[in-house]
């Protein structure tokens, strides 16, 4: 398969298999229609019925700062400006991403961005707890949509929709209200993310995954 008719075939999987069903939160901390600015362009989440920002915030950067004051000042003035994407990681700059991107969440910013945060725990385990440890970092008790981080591997979709592993963790944090929505990122082999689709599909997961590629 080539790369244009890899991205044509991803983009209607990736869209095809959003979720429909996410379990929302009755938590205040949590904006149901984060607010939208006429100098922004939105985008619908696949068929989440969520509208985002097209430009997100990259958590990755928001935890290289010396001073974490700016941090905050970066992520506010993006979310003041229209921002509503957030995007984060468990494992990013050991933590320090979340924890920043968190203060910054604080005085009713949760209420105006749509969450998103990975995990790299492939076992049962080290996924719930990964899953506790973002939302303690976060200050919130409900992320938006939570993705498996690195699907890069030929066996990931394997491992992680193995029974008793990691799906099972994300699917009780789900069903606990602590997550929205399900999906995964990867930018390497084409193929593994196809794989991961058609894994969900043949395990009955594809109304709740959704699919983020880094091109």
């Amino acid at each position: 398969m080539d790369r244009r008719k890899f991205l044509k075939t991803a983009t209607v999987a990736a869209v095809g298999s959003a979720a429909t069903a996410g379990a929302q939160s009755t938590s205040s901390s949590v904006a149901t229609s984060p607010p939208e600015s006429p100098n922004m362009i939105y985008r619908d989440l696949g068929r989440t019925g969520e509208r985002v920002s097209a430009i997100g915030m990259g958590g990755y950067h928001i935890g290289k700062q010396p001073n974490p004051d700016e941090s905050i000042r970066l992520l506010r003035t993006a979310i003041d400006r229209g921002i509503t994407f957030m995007d984060n990681c468990w494992d990013y700059n050991g933590g320090i991403s979340e924890v920043r991107m968190g203060q910054a969440l604080r005085d009713g910013y949760r209420q105006k961005v749509f969450l998103m945060t990975k995990i790299d725990g492939r076992d049962k385990n080290t996924a719930a707890r990964q899953i506790e440890q973002s939302l303690g970092r976060l200050q919130t008790d409900v992320i938006d949509l939570l993705q498996f981080h690195e699907v890069i591997r030929l066996d990931d979709p394997d491992v992680i929709f193995a029974s008793g592993e990691a799906i099972e963790a994300v699917q009780e944090a789900k069903h606990a209200g602590k997550i929205r929505y399900v999906g995964f990122t990867g930018h390497k082999d084409p193929s593994v993310h196809l794989c991961m689709l058609e894994t969900a599909d043949s395990k009955a997961f594809t109304s709740t995954l959704c699919r983020c590629q880094s091109m």
